[in-house]
């Protein structure tokens, strides 16, 4: 596959992808999840690669989550949703090896779900991490949820999906979202010492250890097909259209007038 919305490299035993959609915020629409497919499937397998980095380009984002303006009731490809980012979770977590989310400007909505499922999170001082779906008529209802509460707890995870609310590089370490923060300038040397070390390591190893650690939750996949169900009719509802058109038209939605 010649990618167009994200990059690929590798080196040294890394192989970087990087979603490439930095006027989006580097959201991401059906076209870059199936790249994202496509490269998580050839880094998870490469005997050349022992660790895998995601992360976004420029300076402003990480990930903000699927992209608004390719959703209308329903998004503009395959899947339950027209979305294939079930996969890509599936993907990180089965990969054989570990995945570290760079994480250096805002991880909101599906960009939250992604550091959540990779094996670690490394981000910058200037990093912001934070749910929107129910401020935009959405909501993942799979890892994005349930296994965010076995990484940070199920009071903080209700408290990060029910309320919408920004928290900081250092609030996110402080609940186990994150595995660690440094200044901006240092992102990339940092995460180039956590890979070192990992390449240090036995890879059949790692591959049982990060197996075993997921045969604890992978019931949980199970869970989120069919949630994705319930989210695919919800989304043609009038109430979830108007968190889409509200995004769109940049004003606060009215969610309250459409319960019946």
């Amino acid at each position: 596959m010649s990618y167009t919305d994200i990059l690929y490299a590798e080196a040294n035993g890394v192989a970087t992808i990087t979603i490439n959609r930095p006027d989006k915020m580097n959201a991401f629409r059906a076209q870059t999840c199936e790249e994202l497919i496509d490269a998580l499937n050839r880094a998870a397998w490469s005997k050349e690669v022992g660790v895998i980095v995601l992360g976004g380009a420029g300076e402003r984002a990480f990930c903000t989550g699927g992209d608004q303006s390719a959703h209308s009731g329903k998004y503009d490809g395959r899947g339950t949703i027209g979305l294939p980012i079930e996969e890509v979770h599936s993907l990180i977590r089965e990969a054989p090896k570990p995945v570290i989310a760079r994480v250096q400007g805002y991880a909101i909505g599906g960009g939250n779900v992604l550091c959540t499922v990779c094996d670690f999170t490394i981000a910058s001082e200037k990093a912001v991490f934070g749910q929107v779906g129910p401020r935009v008529g959405s909501v993942d209802p799979g890892f994005g949820t349930a296994y965010l509460a076995r990484v940070v707890g199920e009071k903080k995870a209700r408290e990060i999906w029910y309320l919408c609310r920004r928290y900081s590089a250092a609030e996110a370490l402080a609940m186990g979202l994150v595995n660690a923060v440094v200044p901006h300038e240092e992102l990339d040397a940092e995460i180039a010492r956590w890979c070192a070390e990992i390449l240090e390591k036995s890879p059949t190893a790692i591959a049982i250890a990060k197996r075993s650690f997921n045969a604890d939750t992978d019931h949980i996949k199970g869970i989120g097909a069919m949630g994705m169900q319930s989210v695919a009719l919800y989304y043609d509802t009038d109430e979830a259209r108007e968190g889409t058109n509200a995004f769109k038209e940049k004003r606060k939605p009215e969610f309250r007038k459409y319960v019946k």
